[in-house]
């Protein structure tokens, strides 16, 4: 049974209140929380709407008045079967991504950092395209830092990731013959924008490298947004299975839903798998009832948080625990003020001091280092 608690009536009604301080404090006490996030997360951060009258679609269809497509039309991989519906695709995901080019994460994207910058974070998972978590500080899974290049494929270094990018990133391209990929540059961009693929930089140097010998030219694949498309295998499929696996056997203590529908059909078989093992990590009825007084972490893990402004199908009853009707900014934020207000040591600044001067002098140090609140602006180390 879902528990469902509205941010708006914790102001008036106290056993709301009470119910998301004890959310707060299930927060603060796990210490190996999985992070699943959908297009939601995002809605604050100045990405406009796909759908809305002067959204990014309406943009589009002003330079292709004649086309009928739906918005989801535009992630679904059918599209590659029509010339125009592709074009369509490059020039909206130009126009999207000069808009993400602008945004700034919100603090839900902020709140997850701080969950990793607290040793909290077992791993961050979500649907977005945007790359709004690495700008946070959270490493992602098309991120050139984690891939180790050797000789084939490259592989991903599963303990340097810290956020799953399930649907790709929009800030890189890939080719669709060699599957090399690269930077999403400006001039790549220009390309898209007009509804034109640009040519693969690495297909077009080996295939002139062939032409300088005299031998036959190859073929030159074209560049396309490195996003997955619904209906379309992801490239990292397996490293993603992989890392999936690997954190389902370390036992998650609590699972966060955040901005999504739960609509997708993969997603969902992903939340339900950690749903089960969070369910799993939480402590006997008989355990938690033997000693009531004495709340240790045991006792806050095994919950299923579920933060949304809609509620979960029916199909989610026995799955999520709460469902915290609301924006995910707003929560989180309080997350945070609980959080402080219940375990203040948590928060406490904690300085490295380093010694400056010559060893004869008398002893002159100056901050190098303070711990983080990634919810706030970063406080500046004070000499």
């Amino acid at each position: 049974m879902t528990v469902t608690l509205d941010l708006e009536a914790s102001t008036s009604d106290a056993p709301t209140r009470r119910a998301l301080s004890n959310l707060s404090l299930a927060v603060a006490k796990c210490k190996k929380i999985v992070v699943v996030t959908g297009a939601g997360i995002s809605c604050s951060c100045g990405i406009p709407d796909f759908r809305s009258s002067d959204g990014l679609y309406a943009l589009v269809k002003q330079q292709y008045p004649d086309v009928v497509m739906k918005g989801r039309d535009l992630f679904d991989a059918s599209l590659f079967r029509d010339p125009t519906s592709t074009a369509v695709f490059y020039t909206f995901i130009s126009q999207l991504k000069k808009s993400i080019d602008v945004a700034s994460p919100s603090p839900t994207h902020r709140f997850i950092k701080t969950l990793d910058s607290k040793k909290k974070l077992l791993r961050s998972y979500t649907q977005n395209i945007d790359g709004l978590e690495e700008r946070a500080g959270l490493i992602g899974t098309a991120s050139q830092d984690v891939k180790s290049h050797g000789k084939g494929k490259a592989k991903i270094k599963t303990k340097e990731v810290r956020n799953v990018q399930l649907h790709g990133d929009i800030h890189r391209v890939r080719c669709t013959f060699c599957s090399a990929d690269f930077p999403c540059t400006q001039e790549y961009l220009d390309n898209f924008l007009t509804g034109t693929p640009p040519d693969c930089p690495e297909c077009a140097a080996r295939s002139s490298a062939r032409v300088a010998r005299s031998a036959r030219a190859l073929k030159v694949g074209t560049l396309r947004p490195a996003i997955v498309l619904y209906d379309e295998p992801h490239p990292l499929g397996d490293d993603i299975g992989n890392i999936h696996s690997a954190d389902i056997a370390r036992k998650p203590d609590m699972l966060i839903i955040m901005g999504t529908s739960l609509k997708v059909h993969g997603f969902k078989k992903l939340v339900k798998d950690f749903a089960r093992a969070v369910h799993e990590s939480a402590p006997s009825p008989a355990a938690s009832a033997a000693s009531p007084l004495k709340k240790n972490a045991k006792s806050f893990a095994g919950k299923v948080i579920f933060v949304n402004k809609t509620a979960p199908g029916s199909e989610w009853d026995n799955i999520i625990d709460y469902h915290v009707v609301g924006e995910t900014d707003r929560w989180v934020e309080k997350v945070i003020d609980d959080w402080k207000k219940a375990r203040p040591a948590d928060w406490e600044v904690q300085k490295t001091l380093i010694a400056t001067g010559e060893s004869s002098t008398s002893g002159t140090f100056h901050v190098a280092k303070e711990i983080t609140n990634t919810i706030g602006l970063k406080s500046k180390a004070k000499e």
